[in-house]
This record gives C-alpha cells, sequence and structure tokens, in this order.
C-alpha cells in the first residue's frame, strides 16, 4: 500500500480512542499463551480462578508466526463463553512475524472473527508487536505500518484495538525507534512489555522502570492522556515488593490497567498486591452451581 492510500486509510479510519469502547483493557488482567497445555485442557478451571482473584479481562493468545491460523479453537471457544458467563471479558493476542503480512492479516482477522458454537467473539483484539524476523529495523517498521493500516481497515471504524509492544528498553536494545506515533492512528491503547524482571531489581527501580515505560508512550504519540494497560513481569520471579512498587507506577501514571505475564507464573501474594490496580473490582460472591477453582 503507497503512502497517499495509507494516508487515506488514517484519515479515514483512525479516530480517537475515546470514540471505542476501551473497556477490556481496564482493571486487572492476567494472560494465557498457546505454550500453557494445562490451561488449554481447563479453560473452565482456570476461568473460575481468575474471577474469584478479581481478574477482569483474560488476554489469550490465538496463534503465532509458526503456526496455524488458530490454535486450539475448540479450547478458544470455551474460554470465550466460560469467561463471558463468569463477566469477564476476553482479549485475543497474536504475534506476527512481518514476513507475510497477507498472512499475518489473514491469523489476526480469524482470531477477530472467531465464533463459537454459542455465537459469541473476543471482546477486543491485540497485535503482539516484537518478533525481529526482519531487518533492517526500518523495513520492520514499514511492515509494522502497513499491517496496521490493513487491519484497521478490515475491521472498521469502531473496533477496538491493542498495541502490544516492546519496553521503552528495548528502544535502545533491539528495536529502535518504536513507532509510538505511527501506531497510534491506527491502536487504541498501548500495552508495553514492561518485564522489569529481566532489568532491574528492587522496588524503587521497578518504580522508575515501570514510570519510564509509560512516560515514553506518552512522549512518543504526544498525547499525556494516551491510554495504557502496563504488562509486568515475569510474574513467577517478580518479589511482591516488586509488584506492589509496579502498581504503585502503574497508578500514579494514570494507565486504565495491568496485568502480570503470566497467569501460571502469579503467586498469591502477587494477586494481593493486585488488588490495587486501577479500576479493580472485587470478585463477585460464588454462584450456585459455579465452577471451583483450580
Amino acid at each position: 500500500m503507497g503512502a497517499i492510500a495509507a494516508a487515506c486509510v488514517s484519515l479515514a479510519l483512525a479516530g480517537p480512542a475515546a470514540a471505542r469502547d476501551l473497556s477490556a483493557y481496564r482493571g486487572l488482567g492476567s494472560w494465557v499463551d498457546i505454550y500453557d497445555h494445562h490451561a488449554a485442557k481447563n479453560p473452565e478451571a482456570v476461568v473460575a480462578e481468575m474471577r474469584a482473584l478479581g481478574v477482569q479481562t483474560l488476554y489469550v493468545e490465538t496463534s503465532n508466526y509458526s503456526h496455524g491460523d488458530l490454535v486450539r479453537p475448540a479450547s478458544l471457544a470455551r474460554f470465550i463463553e466460560s469467561a463471558h458467563a463468569a463477566g469477564l471479558r476476553v482479549v485475543a493476542w497474536y504475534l506476527p512475524g512481518f514476513w507475510s503480512l497477507k498472512r499475518d492479516l489473514r491469523r489476526s482477522l480469524a482470531a477477530i472473527r472467531f465464533t463459537t458454537p454459542l455465537g459469541e467473539h473476543f471482546d477486543s483484539f491485540a497485535l503482539d508487536i516484537e518478533a525481529t524476523l526482519v531487518h533492517p529495523i526500518g523495513a520492520r517498521n514499514h511492515r509494522l505500518a502497513e499491517l496496521s493500516v490493513l487491519l484497521r481497515r478490515a475491521v472498521g471504524r469502531d473496533y477496538p484495538l491493542g498495541a502490544i509492544v516492546p519496553d521503552a528498553a528495548a528502544y535502545q536494545v533491539y528495536w529502535r525507534p518504536i513507532p509510538y506515533l505511527t501506531l497510534s492512528r491506527y491502536f487504541d491503547v498501548f500495552l508495553p512489555m514492561a518485564y522489569w524482571t529481566a532489568r532491574v531489581r528492587g522496588a524503587a527501580a521497578v518504580y522508575r522502570y515501570i514510570a519510564a515505560n509509560i512516560a515514553a508512550i506518552r512522549q512518543g504519540t504526544g498525547r499525556p492522556d494516551e491510554p495504557v494497560h502496563v504488562i509486568g513481569g515475569l510474574s513467577q520471579p517478580a518479589r511482591t515488593s516488586e509488584v506492589s512498587a509496579f502498581v504503585a507506577a502503574v497508578r500514579d501514571g494514570g494507565a486504565i490497567g495491568a496485568s502480570l505475564y503470566d497467569f501460571a507464573g502469579t503467586r498469591a501474594s502477587a494477586w494481593q498486591a493486585l488488588e490495587q490496580v486501577p479500576g479493580w473490582q472485587s470478585p463477585p460472591s460464588p454462584v450456585a452451581g459455579s465452577l471451583p477453582s483450580s
């Protein structure tokens, strides 16, 4: 797609995030990827446990560039239907390789258009922007921009889209520059992979690191109120004091939500700290016939 056509799509379809429903990205989230075989076999039990912990949105991976269009579609359907029945929202996410934009677009739309036996769908879709197969970085960012245009054109003006982006440190390490401004024309919320366990240690350093990630997005887009849902982690090695610092930085930075990657590795003490995530709501009382947590 040429620059003029891309600009036309941008003008026709890009709009303020406030015009779209971002509820799927608010509050406390949790993540399940295609390698979590236990979760794939037990969607209802996983959802019940999330519900009991106050999780408001389940983020579930539908595929990546090296798999088929949808990985375990029967499990995906069970995740969607059980989550909706429990009052949770569900966001699909896909990891593109940018080698074939046709394939990446097809797999993204396979998630967006996926329909369960009960006629239900994902509440939103987020593109996982981290694969570095394409070099140099200029070519990679060009393909990312093309895919963003194609995706927004395919879903229309009203559908909410999330952009899962590398952390701010990656700006200097392997993705320079992260095209925040370009992405903000097509996506409604940024989800930085702010995995502090790979970068810093200690509560004070974690706070600064998370704050820097939020600030980098706002500075890069030129929008001080750019919607951000911060992904922290990795969850298993994260110390409770660090999780508390993560949540404090999220709150002070005005993020609309937060989560740790991933669900399987999140400890009980971390869940307690995550109750301070902006928008967190106390889980509803168990209902008759609800599934026990695993």
